[in-house]
């Protein structure tokens, strides 16, 4: 799993997730889990559905970046995708 694209953003994620530690990667991770799991990721339950993580992602980055939240938003969340889309590939071979 490391070698995948996405990897910095989702194996920090699921570190976070099972230290219990809120982050931007574990939001990150949290807001992907359903797909995640279909792609054999073993991604811990952290107590909110998806679209609140989603949600707690976009605010944490308003808070960090300020008015680059929205670009850094869809960045983070297309690493995710990327990493979640090799991680299928790599199921179904």
């Amino acid at each position: 799993m490391k070698s995948l694209p996405g990897a910095e953003v989702v194996l920090i994620g699921l570190g976070d997730l099972r230290s219990g530690r809120e982050s931007v990667n574990a939001s990150a991770v949290q807001s992907a889990r359903s797909r995640l799991v279909r792609a054999g990721v073993p991604v811990p339950p952290a107590g909110r559905d998806e679209a609140l993580a989603a949600h707690r992602l976009y605010e944490r980055l308003a808070g960090e970046v300020g008015d680059a939240a929205h670009a850094r938003y869809n960045a983070i969340l297309a690493r995710v995708d990327s990493f979640a889309r090799a991680a299928e590939i790599a199921r179904a071979r």
